[in-house]
């Protein structure tokens, strides 16, 4: 897959980022299996490499897969592989995620456009300028989501609940939901955040509790199961997430376990919050039936605690929230609500 960096303690190490060394170019990530206990980097010097860095979930969320694409095409460029062989297995790497096929026809359109000289470099533009895009629009959802926050829980200190991992460690800026919530935190208007583990590879106990940590914001970290609890209690203003795919007609694919939160919000009366970059939305997907879920290896669920030899596991990804149990879906261009076709495919204009 590639060499392991281990860096100083205490250096910031962004998510993903490309380098040049005389050996060739290479693109290292941030290997989020690893975190929180090790911060080490992983570089990765082909187009296989990579693939299976996206695979095993080395690199993942949305907004940076669609990074990772888009450099992998530069990658194959410049290392002289097949570009469009490579583009088609990065493309395919993770089904659900559209911000991946997004970034690597990027980069590949901008690779086949340019003359044969100056391809691979038009790739690597592309790359950077998709990055810079992402940051971008990172920032701006922030200032939209925190706006939000204030005119749905007038008078500040927030209690957000959030699942899965949507800060810096999957974009190219802060972050999309978790984005959100970094922002009311410098403003001084978070209470607290609650952080679902995000069960079977707990993306919440280990990367939004990771991050909650560094920028000392006052989290608490519980089981999937116990949101009911929160619920009930009244210790629950918000719920924030972010997405992996939204199809036209709003319904929203996110790491599995956040249908369940939008039921519970929609019993409470709670507003429930979709933050992504307009990158995320599929005009070309329908509707929520229409979304292909990937499913991932049973071993996941059945390795989480001793299981009994044989026993098979049912381990879908992603689940899909219709748009009628979301309050609003937050874009870089602006906020969407109503969630209805029409609404979205405005925000995209």
């Amino acid at each position: 897959m590639g060499d392991h960096i281990t860096r100083p303690e205490n250096d910031f190490i962004p998510a993903l980022r490309w380098e040049e060394p005389p050996e060739g170019p290479v693109l290292v990530l941030l290997d989020q299996t690893r975190l929180p206990q090790e911060e080490v980097e992983l570089a990765c010097t082909d187009v296989q490499g990579l693939v299976g860095a996206i695979g095993s979930l080395a690199v993942r969320g949305a907004p940076l897969l669609g990074l990772a694409g888009a450099y992998g095409v530069a990658l194959a460029a410049a290392r002289g592989y097949d570009v469009e062989e490579a583009a088609e297995l990065l493309a395919r790497a993770r089904p659900t995620a559209v911000n991946l096929a997004y970034g690597v026809h990027r980069a590949l359109g901008a690779y086949r456009e340019a003359e044969p000289e100056h391809a691979a470099a038009a790739a690597l533009a592309e790359a950077r300028a998709l990055h810079a895009e992402d940051a971008e629009a990172s920032a701006a959802m922030a200032g939209h989501g925190k706006q939000l926050l204030a005119e749905l829980v007038p008078g500040g200190g927030y209690r957000v609940l959030t699942h899965c991992n949507t800060g810096a460690l999957v974009s190219g800026g802060q972050g999309t939901a978790l984005g959100v919530v970094l922002a009311a935190h410098r403003a001084g208007e978070l209470r607290r955040l609650w952080v679902d583990e995000t069960r079977p590879l707990l993306q919440g106990a280990r990367l939004t509790a990771y991050e909650a940590a560094r920028a000392g914001m006052p989290y608490t970290l519980l089981t999937d199961n116990a949101a009911g609890s929160l619920f009930t209690a009244g210790e629950v203003d918000a719920v924030l997430v972010g997405a992996d795919r939204i199809a036209a007609d709003g319904s929203t694919a996110n790491k599995v376990g956040t249908y369940p939160l939008s039921v519970l919000a929609r019993y409470h009366h709670v507003p429930f919050v979709v933050v992504a970059p307009t990158t995320t939305i599929d005009l070309g997907t329908p509707d929520g039936p229409s979304i292909e879920v990937e499913q991932r290896s049973g071993a996941e669920v059945t390795d989480l605690a001793p299981s009994p030899l044989g026993t098979q596991a049912y381990n879908p990804a992603f689940d899909v929230t219709p748009p009628e149990l979301i309050t609003a879906i937050v874009t870089e261009n602006g906020v969407v609500s109503p969630v209805t076709a029409e609404t979205l495919a405005a925000v995209c204009r």
